[in-house]
Formats: structure tokens, sequence, C-alpha cells
């Protein structure tokens, strides 16, 4: 491969030593980050025993690399660890029609996470609520006191919200809301210290009783969104044209802006591409998973992440926007070895980056998934990928692999017994 691009010709036929070569260049040649890669030694088991609780040991997922991904002008090798198959090999090939237009396009909102701060047993909601928003710059300076770090590399605590609710189960509430910019990091133990901290003074401003203090995964401040645009000629086919490919994509996309049953499945597979590289990073994968979901029901009705459109001159334009609290420093970011491989291997320089990056990744995903419904089905694909795991599980190995599944997709005979009989005769 070239330096500085995410092109990797015939990739998928290298063996992972070659796959694994094709990148060292990337990674500076440094070995602890390749061996990280590879698997050797990745998470030592003391290192693991201080990530959580009764450790007993490792669990593995496979590691890939998703190649020909251009953000913002910028080539990126994409390290994604996932169990599903084509998964990888789909991000993969839709970034490779996009790169032929320029590639993903990418912007972010600042890094501003919510930290909540549940109050309870107020006399009166509006008489704390103007206690609270007269306070405003006392308690921002007060939380502001708990991080001095993040605010001398340009951060902190910037605003403060409050909320009332004045009928729940457990009787009326005000919420108060800080508003916080996290610069790199994922934020959550910044945010719950500055609220843990200013409690108190809230406590003594309003008489009332804080509950709460916690951060939201909901970071509807933290958005980052990427857009492709590809023309109809990239999607003809033997059996479709380009335009009859992209008007099922358009239709297969708006079917789930209107019913949450399709959503659910369609943003499944966005995630698909999204949850591999926050996994891989070191990241919470749960957290951006909540706060995905959140914001596609925002208005009230689950709905797309994803908007996609048919341009005048007939070019498909594709967008989403999410929100992405993504970190580089802290946590698992920093002590994992494959994380820091990981984040060494994509280049990117800022958590907004690694957003935008990751974003890309979750619309090609997308993409290929609207793609397949448009033309052969997602049955095909998936028979195809039921097919491997048949012939890994009879003992296949290498090229094997590749043969077995073709034995039995062009006999339409997917069977582990099929398996079986093509392995002994590759014997």
């Amino acid at each position: 491969m070239r330096a500085n691009s995410s092109i990797i010709e015939n990739i998928r036929n290298l063996s992972p030593q070659q796959r694994l070569e094709a990148i060292t260049e990337v990674l500076g040649n440094n070995d602890d980050h390749i061996n990280a890669l590879k698997g050797e030694g990745s998470l030592p088991l003391n290192v693991a025993d201080g990530m959580i609780e009764n450790v007993i040991g490792r669990f593995e997922l496979p590691l890939g690399i998703a190649t020909n991904f251009q953000v913002n002008s910028k080539d990126y090798l994409i390290p994604m660890a996932v169990e599903e198959p084509s998964v990888v090999a789909a991000a993969s090939h839709m970034a490779k029609l996009a790169r032929m237009n320029g590639g993903f396009q990418a912007y972010s909102d600042r890094p501003i996470m919510r930290g909540q701060i549940q109050l309870m047993d107020l006399k009166d909601l509006n008489a704390a609520k103007r206690k609270i928003l007269e306070h405003k710059d006392e308690l921002i300076f007060a939380a502001n006191e708990k991080d001095k770090t993040l605010v001398d590399l340009g951060g902190g605590c910037e605003g403060l919200e409050v909320y009332l609710f004045e009928e729940t189960p457990a009787g009326p509430m005000l919420i108060v809301h800080l508003l916080v910019d996290v610069c790199d990091a994922m934020g959550a133990n910044t945010v719950n210290t500055m609220a843990e901290h200013i409690a108190p003074l809230i406590e003594k401003l309003t008489d009332g009783k804080v509950r709460l203090r916690i951060l939201s995964n909901l970071a509807d401040k933290r958005l980052v969104t990427a857009s492709v645009k590809l023309n109809a000629s990239q999607f003809t086919t033997k059996n479709y044209s380009g335009n009859e490919v992209i008007k099922g994509i358009f239709e297969a996309a708006s079917f789930a802006t209107v019913d949450p049953y399709r959503a659910a499945t369609h943003n499944k597979g966005i995630m698909n591409g999204i949850d591999p590289v926050v996994v891989v990073t070191g990241n919470d994968w749960r957290a951006i998973e909540a706060g995905a979901h959140a914001f596609a029901a925002r208005n009230g009705h689950y709905t797309s992440l994803t908007d996609w459109s048919i341009s005048k001159n007939g070019d498909l334009l594709g967008k989403i926007t999410l929100p992405m609290a993504v970190g580089l420093v802290g946590g698992a970011t920093k002590t994992h070895p494959t994380a820091k491989a990981a984040i060494a291997l994509l280049g990117v320089k800022t958590a907004t980056e690694l957003g935008q990056v990751i974003a890309a990744v979750g619309l090609a995903q997308n993409l290929a998934a609207l793609r397949a419904l448009a033309t052969e089905g997602i049955q095909r694909g998936h028979m195809t990928l039921h097919a491997r795991n048949l012939a890994v599980q009879a003992g296949a190995y290498g090229t094997e692999i590749d043969l077995i599944v073709k034995g039995m997709i062009d006999s339409q005979n997917v069977t582990m017994d099929n398996a079986v009989q093509i392995l002994k005769s590759l014997k």
C-alpha cells in the first residue's frame, strides 16, 4: 500500500500475516502495536485484572481492517473488532465506491456532555429554579474548581440549565443540567465528579434534597454528521441498472423513516459498523448505542438515523447524524494495548476526528445493507455468511473455506453435512 493510503490491493486474498505486514508502515514499524493487533499478549492478565472485577481470563473477537476509507480528504485504515461476517468487507466495498466521488464528508459539534443533578422535596419548584439560575455563575465556577486541568486545556463547565417535572411517579422534581466541554475525553468521570461536587451547594440554595448526580448518555450537544454522494453508474450490475438500485435504496430507507419495526433493524445495521470501531478503540460501545437509539426517538417516534435522497441529476445522497461521545484519553483507550495500537493505526489526533470517522463507517455499513436489500436481498448474503461459518465448523482453513462456500452455494445445499463432504473431497 502507498503511505497514507487506505487502499490495500487484493487484501481479501492475503493471509493474516501478509495483511499485518501491509500496515506495518502505517504503524511506524512499532513492534508493540504490531504484536497487540496480532493478538500476541495483547491484553496481559494482570492488566485485565486491573480493568474489571473477578477476572478469570480474556475474551477475544476477530480483528479486521476495513480499507478504502476517505473522510474529509484524509485516508483511514479502519480497525474493527467484530464477530459477524461481511461487516468489514461490506464497509470496505462501500468506502471504495464513495472515494470515487471524494469519499465521506463529516463535521462535528463541540464535545459538550451533560451532567444531571436530580433535586427532590422542594416546596416551590419555580422558586428553586430562580434561585439556581441566580447563582449560575457561582455553580459553574465551583464545578470547574474540580478539574482545573480540563479548564487549562480549553474545556470545562460552561453552562447550566434547569428543567422542571411537576408530575412524576415519585412526585415533583427539578433537574439541573451541567454542560461540560470534555475536550478529548469521553467525559463520564469528569462530569460525574463535577455534579457530585456542586450537589451540596444546590441543596443549600434550595433547601431540597439531591438524589442522582450522573452523566447523561444522550449527548445531543455532541453530534457528528457524515455525508456521501454516489452516482447511478456506480451501482449498475448485470441484473440491475444503477437507477433501479438507487430507487430501491431510497425506497428501503423511506420504510425505515416511517416504521419503528423497520427502523430498529435499519439502525442495528448502522451500529454493525460503528460498534466494532468503538470497541477496538477502547471506548464505551454501550454508551454510544444508548445515545444513538435515544436520539433516534428524540421526536417521540423511533426512526432512522440516516437520511437518503435522490438529487435532481439522479445521484444518491446519504447523511447520518447521531451523538458520538468517544474519547482518546482515559479508560481502556490508555490501558488496553490493542486499543492503543488501533488508535495509532487510525492516525486520529482528536476525539472529534475519531467520531467523524466512526460516523462515516456507520453510513457505509448502512449503504451496504440497503444496497443488498434493493438488489438480491439480504438473505443471499446471509446464506453465504452461514456457509462460511459451516465451513469453519467443518474444519476448513484458509483457501479451503472459500472453496467449500462456493460448493455449497452452487449446489444450493448449505448444510453441515455438505460442508464436511466437500472438505473431504478437497483433502
